[in-house]
């Protein structure tokens, strides 16, 4: 197989993903035998898309500590650490204030749910609240570094990362033999993720087919304004917001950004989880649009971490639909607190499949409406859920793009070249490499 990171394996994930769509449509229509279900669908389909997950998730946690150490150590001036988490802060809470806001005008305008039937589901939903913003503050300090690795804590991983790589970097000669110890073992994980991009076309054919096996077409006939509204928004983050902002900010192609995030979407699109993208989203940012490990190993764990665009956006198509299919009017401060209540409920949201469910339930609310609505919604959420996690990768790398070249930290050279990318040609590179100079 091809090199990660080559147009070959691009080209098959994606073949991957339209062959996925279309035998899983076709064992959707005709109906499966209890054996074909039973062997393909949850046998060997299940099998194979869940150990490519489980593969990327199992990255997740070592390579974003690693390069996050290795990112820190490499700054010669600290106080940059400070610069790029202010900036990439302000643009993630910026861009899903951005991204609400459109979801709003844009629901607003189609009126998604009117003469909708509320009888017409069985389903409900029960949600547990989200955690008040205080206690989120308060998680983000690890009482126990081991344990937040063990379960993925992102957020208390990336405080720890960071005060281990300021700890490394005020040590002088001892603390450049670790320094020395976290290059090398960058290099190591590096190769290990090069291995399961490999796999890549296999899961993501295996993810996509059980999905479209198991959902279909048909259960977007009846929310088709809510599915197309939500789809509409998010298209306009994603070929509108994201190019402008590169532009204004950073003077960057955004024609050129897009053809970049194939990988990345793919993969977002499949798993459902900006944070098993983690791994191909900062493979893409640092070895395909030139930005320097040293802001690449912050900004992008930060945004799967904070960074919801996507999420946001569904929360804000979903109040209107709500509120439409109920009879409830919704007055302009009701809006004005929807777009802050989803702004703020992105802050430490896991990174995983369905999330944007558990969220929503505090931004209804807020404005009074019925949790019981989003079992109107349930059906059709596992695809707009893999769609708005593009949004959110998109974000991301964005967002990465625009700090790194406030940073002087962006090589204009690599992100020009389309052909940029080879982990291979990525992994033989020199350490020194990894400076933000």
């Amino acid at each position: 197989m091809p090199a990660p990171g080559s147009r070959h394996l691009t080209r098959q994930i994606v073949i991957a993903m339209l062959a996925g769509i279309v035998l899983g449509v076709i064992l959707n229509r005709l109906g499966t035998a209890d054996w074909v279900q039973l062997v393909l669908v949850d046998g060997l389909l299940y099998v194979v898309g869940s150990v490519f997950v489980a593969a990327l998730k199992m990255m997740v946690v070592p390579l974003v500590f690693v390069s996050l150490v290795a990112g820190v150590t490499s700054l010669s001036d600290l106080n940059a650490l400070g610069r790029i988490g202010i900036k990439s802060l302000a643009l993630y809470l910026a861009t899903t204030a951005i991204a609400v806001t459109i979801a709003l005008t844009l629901a607003g305008i189609v009126g998604p749910g009117q003469g909708f039937n509320a009888g017409s589901t069985a389903a409900s939903f029960t949600g547990k609240p989200a955690p008040p913003l205080t206690q989120v503050l308060i998680d983000m300090v690890p009482t126990n570094p081991v344990a937040a690795m063990a379960e993925g804590n992102m957020l208390q991983i990336i405080v720890f990362a960071l005060l281990f790589g300021v700890a490394v970097t005020m040590s002088g000669a001892r603390g450049k033999h670790v320094l020395n110890f976290f290059g090398d073992l960058d290099v190591v994980i590096m190769h290990m993720v090069e291995w399961i991009m490999r796999l890549a076309p296999y899961g993501v054919f295996a993810l996509i087919t059980r999905t479209f096996a198991s959902q279909g077409l048909d259960i977007l006939l009846p929310l088709a304004a809510y599915f197309l509204t939500l789809t509409g928004a998010l298209a306009l983050q994603v070929f509108g917001v994201y190019p402008l902002l590169l532009k204004l900010l950073a003077s960057l192609n955004p024609l050129t950004f897009l053809r970049k995030m194939r990988d990345p979407a793919a993969f977002a699109f499949s798993t459902a989880s900006s944070g098993a993208t983690i791994p191909v989203t900062l493979r893409t940012v640092e070895y395909k649009m030139g930005v320097k490990n040293s802001v690449a190993s912050f900004t992008v764990p930060m945004g799967a971490t904070i960074n919801m665009d996507g999420t946001a956006m569904m929360q804000g198509v979903a109040t209107v639909f709500i509120a439409n299919v109920y009879g409830i009017h919704l007055e302009f401060t009701d809006y004005l607190l929807v777009v802050l209540t989803a702004t703020l409920a992105s802050i430490g949201t896991a990174a995983i499949p369905a999330v944007g469910l558990v969220t929503l339930t505090m931004v209804l609310g807020q404005v009074g409406l019925p949790v019981e609505g989003i079992a109107l919604i349930i059906g059709v959420d596992r695809l707009l859920d893999m769609m708005r996690t593009v949004t959110n990768v998109t974000g991301d790398c964005a967002v990465s793009c625009i700090v790194a070249k406030s940073e002087k930290a962006l090589d204009q050279a690599v992100f020009d070249d389309l052909s940029a990318g080879s982990v291979e040609a990525a992994t033989r590179r020199p350490l020194s490499t990894h400076s933000a100079s």
